[in-house]
């Protein structure tokens, strides 16, 4: 599973990338909005820091709009993608960039229904907002385990993508219903080495190993 770290903070994803566990990177208007930042100075940045794949926005209603923002966007630089929000505009303008070779993330994914629109749109990913889900008492892990069992029906080439990840759970019950990539917030990713017992079993550990009197170097 490929983690993708959801931020539009520069500090923040230089310092997951540094440990080599960051595979790429998302982000939303509202990530960009949060940074403070002009947007195309900022996405440059982004994409000098992590080499793999980049999800930004385009933020227009209309498929004409959609597509001059994500060939504007696909051309600052290499490992960008454009993320299109799941509508039939976004659809359309799917289908035209991805028949340019320009990878799409389908963001917005709340159906299997509408992952099957993005696949057959030729959607390079496809976002289901497993949170947002569950906010709603709908299970969004539930959602995953469809999407994949479609795709695999139909060997659909359309990666998946658990967005709106809030639980440590979410993570694992992602990876178990064969997501292939989850984005994680840094606050959640941060806590994902803890365990309490972890910390009790290093503690015994370290008191036991100083008791022998013992030195490795």
């Amino acid at each position: 599973m490929e983690f993708f770290l959801d931020s539009a903070e520069p500090n923040e994803i230089s310092k997951f990338q540094k440990l080599g566990i960051i595979d790429g990177v998302t982000t939303n208007p509202s990530l960009i909005y949060k940074s403070k930042k002009p947007f195309r100075e900022l996405v440059v940045e982004i994409c000098s820091i992590i080499k793999g794949p980049v999800s930004v926005e385009a933020v227009s209603s209309s498929n004409e709009k959609m597509i001059e923002e994500g060939l504007e966007i696909a051309g600052i630089a290499n490992n960008v993608v454009v993320k299109l929000p799941m509508t039939w505009e976004g659809i359309k303008a799917c289908k035209i960039l991805s028949g340019k070779k320009i990878p799409v993330n389908i963001t917005l994914c709340f159906s299997s229904s509408q992952a099957i629109l993005a696949a057959k749109a030729g959607a390079s990913y496809i976002s289901p907002f497993i949170g947002r889900l569950d906010d709603s008492n709908i299970d969004g892990i539930k959602l995953i385990r469809e999407i994949k069992n479609i795709y695999r029906n139909y060997n659909f080439t359309t990666k998946i993508l658990a967005a709106s990840i809030r639980t440590k759970n979410h993570v694992t019950q992602s990876a178990v219903a064969g997501a292939d990539i989850a984005t994680i917030p840094p606050n959640l990713l941060d806590t994902l080495p803890h365990h309490h017992l972890t910390d009790k079993g290093l503690e015994t550990f370290t008191s036991d190993w100083e008791k022998s009197g013992q030195k490795i170097l």
